[in-house]
């Protein structure tokens, strides 16, 4: 038996991948056991070295090196979709002295990498006489670079749409910069929100960066934290970077919502007869809704 896609396994196919399930189990186990077996024979789950956490005062400064992290990532999303979407829009520009340079910018935002950016930032401009905060190092790199690979996602988005989206915008009147916003940007949006999501999440983690530059965040507190007696290395990256985790977890649970809530909007299930010379209409109410359209004065 055969489906369109793939050849059903057989019986020995169905064996042979059932063996290396097991087999692969067995070993992720055994990496495990290794693990856990060197950590309690160097003394890791002894309790002087996960004695620092016992202490409030810890848990309180965790508490305001995540604030901090989080401050430094909602900036730097917040900044980083406004300069994805400037740069998108210009990349999509039908005029070549803007399109070129803004090509130019975006490549080469996307070709520094981050920690070079805020060292740059940060180390270089006191040199000319600009003294910027860790805060603003942190967050204004991550919105460069971050911005220009957003700009790429929803550049990719809006070349992804049908043709006929943008020819059915001007047929109605709409101007070039009214087909973008109303028409291609919000369903290019939609298109990408994956990896708009997973952008996101890589900025959150890329915060880390800044206790390179002395920023007060989660990574700078559990360095300092691996200097305290008994040097609790290991488990102040289990601890932090357990956090980290959970802000990803929550992170990637929000984008699966908010993509399951926005194709839950698009579907409409009382759907009426409409004349099919009405189709465009339709799809463009759809589209960009029918305020929009009185606002543009269409019938």
């Amino acid at each position: 038996m055969t489906s369109v896609l793939y050849d059903v396994p057989g019986p020995r196919a169905n064996r042979r991948n059932s063996i290396l399930a097991v087999v692969t189990i067995v070993v992720v186990i055994a990496i495990v056991a290794f693990v856990l077996w060197r950590f309690a024979l160097s003394g890791q789950f002894e309790a002087s070295k996960w004695n620092v956490f016992t202490f409030t005062t810890v848990w309180v400064q965790i508490g305001s090196m995540l604030l901090n992290t989080l401050k430094a990532f909602a900036a730097a999303a917040v900044l980083s979709l406004a300069v994805g979407f400037i740069l998108a829009i210009g990349r999509l520009s039908d005029h070549k002295w803007v399109r070129i340079p803004v090509t130019v910018i975006t490549e080469a935002f996307r070709a520094i990498p981050v920690l070079v950016l805020m060292m740059i930032l940060y180390y270089g401009l006191p040199t000319l006489g600009i003294k910027m905060e860790p805060y603003w190092a942190v967050v204004l790199a991550l919105m460069v670079y971050n911005g220009a690979v957003l700009a790429e996602a929803l550049r990719a988005g809006v070349e992804s749409l049908p043709r006929g989206q943008r020819e059915a915008g001007f047929s109605i009147g709409l101007r070039k910069s009214g087909v973008m916003m109303l028409i291609l940007l919000p369903q290019a949006i939609r298109a990408m929100l994956p990896v708009i999501i997973a952008q996101l999440v890589v900025t959150m983690k890329d915060t880390a960066l800044g206790f390179i530059i002395t920023y007060h965040e989660l990574l700078y507190y559990a360095k300092l934290l691996s200097t305290q007696p008994g040097r609790p290395i290991l488990q102040a990256a289990l601890i932090i970077g357990g956090i980290y985790i959970i802000m990803c977890l929550l992170l990637s649970w929000f984008a699966n919502w908010l993509e399951k809530r926005t194709h839950r909007n698009l579907k409409n299930p009382h759907v009426a007869e409409r004349d099919p010379a009405a189709d465009d209409d339709a799809t463009l109410t759809s589209v960009i809704g029918t305020q929009d359209l009185d606002r543009l004065g269409k019938p």
